[in-house]
């Protein structure tokens, strides 16, 4: 497998992402992009939104037509060309690369990183071996494919560039001399290539055109797009077309079956994740259409009703709602059914079904502030996690609330190094093995070197993605291949410094501090203290601040004597801590704005919740009523 990298320039934010999905996605989670077609093989490649290429079987008697995924693309693939008899296969990405393929062994070979903006189409001129890439950079490429399949660093040689009116889908004929655009602006054009211009335009639909088929001949084009039907056009003589039929959502590519002359059959793909295929028996018995499509009194009717054939997809998560604890997530897909995932685990949690999502998001409040400290992206159909340095800092919470027995955690570190838990470089050192080899993990001990952040694990299929905020994909890999040779010389040089600052070098980043004054409350008839502005860590407890009230202010005398007491006893620190904390519970309450505070809320939840005001937080405590 080739592996790509970009060293990115000073001053420019870098980003870590990983998506929360199962380890073989089999179904198609989203709209489908692209289909290929096979027919020495019987396969046909689909590949869409969710960043997956599939290859399936389109032999009607196997009951799961699924064969295998190929993964490297870590945005949309809009479109894919089968090349050099089907053995290479060329994709191209909403990631802004063009990548080569082995079709047969499903790995990528090599990635070009010519375009700065999404590659929305590909071309491909079997004649000459050619491939055009066009993109929303207003740019074609042509390479030559067997240099793409013998990539080296030299040849990405711009020969060619045309300017477009935003192209949706681009066609060459055999020879490489003529090409044909479909345009947002519901045109076919046709262009020369030698004269580099458009030399016929085709108005066939009233909306945009995204699709389009050629016959060998080039002769009759078909083409589908955002109003749902297909058509088959000849281009030597316009007016005739004919409807072969219309899907239920709008068209993204089409693929003929060219088994036969003429082509028996077309594959259709939409913004749905279902493939469908429809017969073209009948097609050549073609009619003038005249005005005959555009009269609303006598619509056309399409040539079939009913695909012959049905590749199903799989549904894609359409609306997501972060709980509060920032650690979980409920989301809703396009079946109507709701999820509840982990982000910290990066895995679902439980399938709740078709239950109402506002009604599952009030149930699942807790009274608990946490900052934000990732963004979630539903582009692909899945959860993708993103973190950036400017935020992901602040996620600190006590470890207790996350389910560890420890004291504190801070949730990037503990997602950063599971995600790189097969790098060689997060693995503790051996001369500081005597320190980190015994772990506390729930309340007992276990003697292991640590790998990992050795609260939890991440599924090992999990992609983690490197890269720029905005801009372009640095590295993708497996958590589980991390600790390869070469995907850890490519980690040393893509990981952004911060993430080798925590996972690597063990920094810990600082705890946020949140200033606040601790009075007496006016029903206690207590004194009013000098206004020392004191300072904690935002995460600390009410149960810490009521253990300094009992020992430092209210019963000082008594602590004494209960230390005294307790020393002549011998009993252990921790034993002295726990008493002290039982008694503060028992004896001191805290208040804010009047209200008495759970003793489990942390500062940061007070002021949000609670305090809800400028200027600094203010805490009260009296003593309980027996």
């Amino acid at each position: 497998m080739s592996y790509n990298f970009i060293k990115s320039k000073s001053g420019r934010i870098y980003q870590v992402s990983y998506v929360i999905r199962d380890e073989v996605e089999k179904y198609n989670r989203n709209g489908v992009n692209a289909l290929q077609l096979d027919p020495a093989l019987n396969r046909l490649f689909t590949a869409g939104r969710d960043s997956i290429i599939r290859i399936w079987s389109v032999n009607q008697h196997k009951q799961d037509p699924y064969i295998a995924s190929m993964e490297h693309h870590t945005d949309w693939v809009n479109d894919i060309v089968l090349c050099c008899n089907g053995k290479t296969l060329i994709s191209a990405s909403s990631d802004t690369t063009v990548k080569v393929w082995n079709a047969h062994k499903g790995f990528c070979m090599s990635t070009l990183r010519t375009h700065k903006d999404y590659v929305k189409a590909l071309a491909y001129a079997k004649d000459k071996e050619l491939v055009a890439s066009a993109g929303l950079d207003r740019q074609i490429f042509l390479w030559d494919v067997n240099t793409l399949t013998a990539l080296t660093a030299s040849n990405n040689t711009v020969t060619i560039c045309v300017i477009f009116y935003n192209v949706k889908a681009l066609l060459l004929n055999r020879d490489g001399s003529q090409c044909l655009s479909g345009s947002s602006d519901g045109t076919i054009r046709l262009w020369s290539l030698g004269q580099q211009r458009c030399i016929a335009t085709y108005r066939v639909h009233d909306e945009g055109v995204w699709a389009l088929q050629v016959n060998d001949a080039f002769t009759h084009v078909y083409s589908g797009g955002r109003d749902r039907k297909i058509y088959c056009t000849d281009l030597r003589n316009p007016d005739i077309r004919v409807l072969i039929c219309e899907e239920k959502a709008p068209v993204l590519k089409m693929e003929l079956d060219r088994s036969a002359d003429p082509p028996p059959a077309i594959w259709v793909a939409t913004t749905k994740s279902t493939v469908n295929k429809w017969t073209l028996k009948g097609i050549h018995n073609f009619r003038a259409s005249g005005d005959y499509d555009n009269d609303c009194t006598n619509p056309i009717t399409p040539l079939c009703t009913q695909p012959d054939q049905v590749i199903k997809g799989g549904a894609s998560i359409i609306q997501c709602h972060i709980l509060n604890d920032k650690r979980h997530i409920l989301t809703k897909d396009t079946n109507n059914n709701v999820a509840y995932w982990d982000v910290l685990k990066a895995c679902k949690v439980e399938d709740l079904g078709k239950v109402d999502f506002e009604d599952e998001i009030k149930k699942r409040f807790k009274m608990v502030y946490v900052p934000n400290w990732f963004s979630v992206d539903l582009k692909t159909g899945m959860l993708t996690i993103t973190l950036d340095e400017s935020d992901c800092f602040a996620a600190w919470v006590s470890a207790k609330d996350a389910g560890f027995s420890m004291s504190f955690l801070p949730f990037l570190l503990s997602k950063e190094k599971a995600l790189l838990e097969y790098w060689p470089r997060t693995h503790v050192n051996p001369m500081d093995e005597e320190e980190n080899e015994v772990n506390h993990v729930n309340g007992e001990q276990e003697n292991r070197v640590q790998k990992g952040n050795g609260y939890f694990q991440v599924p090992p299929h999990t992609p983690v993605i490197f890269g720029e905020a905005g801009g372009r994909t640095l590295f993708r890999l497996l958590c589980r291949d991390s600790g390869g040779e070469t995907e850890s010389m490519l980690l040393n040089e893509t990981v952004p410094q911060w993430v080798i600052d925590i996972t690597v070098d063990k920094n810990m980043p600082k705890f946020n501090k949140i200033p606040f004054y601790l009075q007496p409350h006016a029903s206690s008839g207590a004194k009013t203290l000098k206004k020392d502005r004191l300072s904690a860590s935002d995460m600390l407890q009410v149960r810490k601040v009521m253990e300094h009230v009992y020992e430092k202010i209210i019963n000082l005398d008594n602590e004494s004597q209960t230390t005294s007491s307790s020393n002549n006893e011998k009993p252990g620190e921790q034993e002295k801590e726990e008493d002290i904390a039982v008694l503060a519970e028992e004896k001191i309450e805290l208040l804010c704005q009047d209200q008495v505070l759970d003793p489990n809320m942390d500062l940061r939840t007070v002021k949000h919740f609670i305090w809800k005001s400028g200027g600094d937080l203010t805490l009260h405590y009296r003593q309980k009523s027996t």
